[in-house]
């Protein structure tokens, strides 16, 4: 654990599970602290990606600076190490700035990325990558996972079949290092983040409303132009394989009811149904988060609001004293 000082800033980082009301939680927050939000979403970050992320409106952004939205084209490379760099540039911006950095998203990686640092690791391979891409497009959505666990069991067991950039980086990095990643990540150095006093929120609502939440949220999604933007995307963008966004929830299956593989309902069924298994895995990554201080119920909720501003006031006061 990275130690701090009394004249560290503080970092206030909302974590939990799709749907849980994070981002209403991390809005009424800045509102009220005098607050910016850092984005922590591994889609979020590419541009003309709006419905299936779930991105704030216009009108929210306007009452409350958001970062790391909107900020690189699809197809372009970028890894969590990416992501903790510009990251951590905002916070440092915001803070000095006498700002509240607040951080709020569910990519458990990128978050860990932004806090913990990662393991300086073998330089990407354009040319392996694409090898992979199409041999898991000829041979099956498993087929990556099954290499992995051929060279790293462990590393296997941690990543979800269905996430090609993972698998892909954890391949890449068995190959070229000649070791397995799972070995690296632990003996491998890393570079925390310093300077700032850390705060976690965790939002832990009741499995069943949480369930419902996401039912209605996908549903909503295809309701107001999912498939649509999907079709509009894939116009543009749809032979590059790079476009690893495509693959991501509620646009995968959007692009599946546009091939004619699922029907309509078929294929909100399937979002709702692969958002919910996201939102376990999500909630098992987090409670592998240090120091959590944990709120049972939804961030849009005027009582888990107080609690969490009446959490945070404390550590905002020291910083300003």
């Amino acid at each position: 654990m990275t130690s701090t000082s009394q004249s560290d800033a503080l970092l206030l980082v909302i974590l939990g599970p799709t749907a849980s009301g994070k981002s209403a939680l991390a809005i009424a927050l800045g509102q009220r602290l005098s607050g910016e939000i850092v984005s922590c979403d591994s889609v979020a970050v590419y541009r003309h990606f709006e419905i299936g992320t779930a991105k704030p409106t216009c009108e929210q952004r306007a009452t409350v600076p958001h970062h790391l939205l909107d900020v690189v084209e699809p197809g372009e490379g970028f890894t969590a190490g990416d992501y903790s760099r510009r990251a951590r540039a905002a916070i440092r911006d915001i803070a000095g700035r006498g700002k509240l950095p607040v951080v709020v998203g569910g990519t458990g990686l990128y978050l860990r990325a932004l806090l913990e640092g990662l393991f300086p690791g073998p330089q990407r391979s354009e040319e392996l990558r694409e090898r992979l891409r199409k041999r898991a497009g000829s041979r099956g959505s498993n087929y990556l996972h099954r290499i992995l666990t051929h060279l790293d069991p462990l590393a296997a067991s941690r990543i979800h079949a269905n996430d090609f950039a993972k698998l892909i980086r954890a391949i890449e990095v068995c190959l070229a290092s000649r070791e397995r990643v799972s070995e690296l990540w632990q003996k491998r150095g890393r570079d925390p983040l310093r300077g700032f006093r850390i705060l976690r929120i965790g939002l832990n609502p009741q499995r069943q409303p949480l369930y419902e939440r996401i039912n209605d949220r996908a549903r909503q999604m295809f309701e107001t132009g999912l498939v649509e933007e999907t079709e509009s995307l894939l116009s543009r963008y749809g032979q590059n394989k790079a476009v690893i966004a495509l693959d991501s929830l509620g646009y995968k299956q959007a692009i599946q009811f546009l091939r004619g593989e699922f029907t309509r309902d078929e294929a909100i069924a399937a979002a709702q149904q692969g958002h919910r298994n996201y939102a376990k895995r999500q909630i098992t990554w987090f409670r592998r988060e240090p120091d959590v201080v944990w709120l049972t119920g939804f961030g849009d909720d005027p009582a888990i609001m107080k609690q969490a501003a009446e959490l945070a006031s404390p550590h905002t006061r020291r910083s300003s004293s």
